[in-house]
């Protein structure tokens, strides 16, 4: 009921904030200064008819997936609204951080502001003379109460520059000094960033679906096994769900730098400016990363919390499901390497003991749970003091042990796999929202045939986990004066099962 009141509570704020405004086309058209590190902005607004009511134009404070408030606006300078011709000024007025309301008296107008770009991060645009990154969010801007509209955004290449990367959908042919893209609503554009220059771009297809590889610091590559194994890695999560999402997926891998984000189908990570990797090590260290942005097109972006979607851009968006959707992830993407062969049980035993480790040797664990470092994540993000916790180190634990019980529980007959297709193919596929927190955890226990009060303990308190109880059924033991886990020696035929749906061995 709480949810049907809240839906009903959207619609009419947005039949009230639309009602006066006839049918309308929107269109960037971007063009950059590359030595002031500028991204210059025009929108033109038509209407099918002419109007005088005034409109509110909003941009984004954060993004998806990077949970602190980043103020886009605060970038933004030049403001100026006239009518489409460009020969009459329109007033305006900036009512809040991120708004800015126009009086119209045309049958539309154009919006032109610049962007100041020269961040290098996953979230935030960068523009110099031999590349360009454009983070969505603190480039565009919508009709408030009207993010499910289609926009095209034409983009005038700088001269000399030939690539442009994106998840976004082309619109013709799309070569030569202008390139154009369609997203069908805003939802979509905020997630497609876009990267412009000389990169290298190379182009496939794998399992019917099309993919793009874009790169600037490409050197090394040809020597690795990169392709083959990102492909790998594809086919094993689709045998996990059992879906594809996308028609075409985009890696967008920039230079020097940390960090990555996901995104409906693409993902943008920093990398280490080479692929040339010293060791084995380092280079699985990167093929993790790919794989836990890739999976997280499936859990975060398709397999949600309720809150996740439809955003409001505008302010912090809560949810205390955050371990679900990163910590399981980083339970994923060791997971998906081990079952296609990429990675062995040593390995995957190792990283997990790295979390654990992590986890129980931080003051953290005692003061915070992992509900609340999910929901409070806002005042956290870039926090690493003592007195929390990641829910990137204890997730990927409950990831585990959650897979464990469920086998257990099911005489291994389901685990965490079918728990994800149930929460996929329910919400995602059927209902096409996202659960609630009771909704997952009637989810876990519907999959368990059995309740998961126990496990819970471990998410809602800050009690000590019992590491034996949970991981003997596994045939799996952990050293406390380590925070190792190893395997048992002597096991029974169903541990041994058991351990083999985990680890393979």
């Amino acid at each position: 009921m709480k949810h049907r009141i809240l839906l009903m509570t959207f619609m009419l704020g947005y039949m009230l904030s639309m009602n006066a405004i006839p049918g309308y086309k929107m269109e960037y058209t971007i063009n950059l200064n590359q030595s002031q590190h500028y991204i210059n902005v025009e929108l033109n607004v038509t209407f099918q008819k002419h109007t005088n009511e005034t409109i509110t134009l909003e941009m984004p404070v954060w993004a998806p997936g990077y949970y602190i408030i980043l103020d886009y606006p605060k970038n933004l300078s030049d403001f100026k609204a006239t009518t489409l011709d460009g020969q009459t000024t329109l007033t305006w007025t900036k009512t809040s951080k991120n708004r800015w309301a126009i009086n119209l008296n045309d049958n539309g107008f154009k919006a032109t502001y610049r962007v100041y770009a020269n961040e290098r991060s996953v979230a935030e645009s960068k523009v110099d003379k031999t590349s360009a990154f454009i983070a969505p969010n603190g480039v565009f801007m919508y009709i408030d109460g009207d993010k499910q509209h289609e926009v095209t955004v034409c983009i005038n290449m700088p001269e000399g520059w030939s690539k442009a990367s994106t998840g976004m959908k082309p619109v013709g042919e799309n070569a030569g000094p202008q390139r154009t893209f369609t997203a069908p609503d805003f939802d979509t554009l905020f997630d497609s960033p876009i990267l412009l220059g000389n990169h290298f771009v190379t182009q496939f297809t794998h399992e019917g679906h099309d993919y793009e590889l874009a790169l600037e610091t490409p050197d090394g590559l040809s020597e690795t096994t990169f392709l083959d194994d990102f492909k790998r890695m594809v086919s094993q999560t689709t045998q996990i769900i059992g879906h594809v999402p996308y028609d075409n997926y985009c890696l967008i891998h920039l230079g020097a730098g940390g960090g990555g984000l996901e995104h409906l189908n693409s993902q943008a990570c920093y990398t280490s400016g080479s692929y040339r990797f010293e060791t084995r090590n380092e280079y699985l260290r990167h093929l993790s990363f790919v794989t836990h942005e890739y999976f997280h097109l499936y859990n975060v972006k398709s397999i949600r919390p309720f809150e996740l979607g439809p955003f409001d851009y505008s302010r912090e968006c809560y949810t205390p499901l955050l371990w679900v959707s990163e910590g399981f992830t980083c339970y994923y993407e060791n997971r998906i390497l081990l079952l296609s062969g990429i990675i062995d049980s040593d390995y995957m035993l190792n990283d997990m003991s790295a979390s654990i480790r992590t986890t129980e040797t931080n003051e953290g664990h005692r003061h915070m749970s992992l509900r609340q470092s999910s929901y409070d994540i806002w005042l956290n993000f870039f926090n690493h003091s003592e007195n929390i916790i990641s829910y990137y180190d204890k997730g990927p634990i409950l990831g585990l042990l959650f897979d464990i019980e469920l086998r257990r529980l099911t005489n291994t007959d389901r685990g965490l796999d079918d728990l994800m297709r149930l929460l996929y193919n329910r919400y995602y596929m059927q209902l096409k929202r996202g659960f609630t927190e009771q909704e997952f955890w009637q989810a876990a226990e519907e999959t368990a045939g059995s309740s998961l009060a126990h496990l819970r303990r471990y998410v809602d308190t800050t009690d000590e986990i019992d590491y034996e109880t949970l991981l003997t059924p596994a045939g799996l033991a952990i050293d406390r004066s380590s925070w190792k886990i190893y395997k048992l020696d002597k096991t029974s035929q169903k541990q041994e099962k058991l351990r083999k749906t985990i680890i393979g061995s």
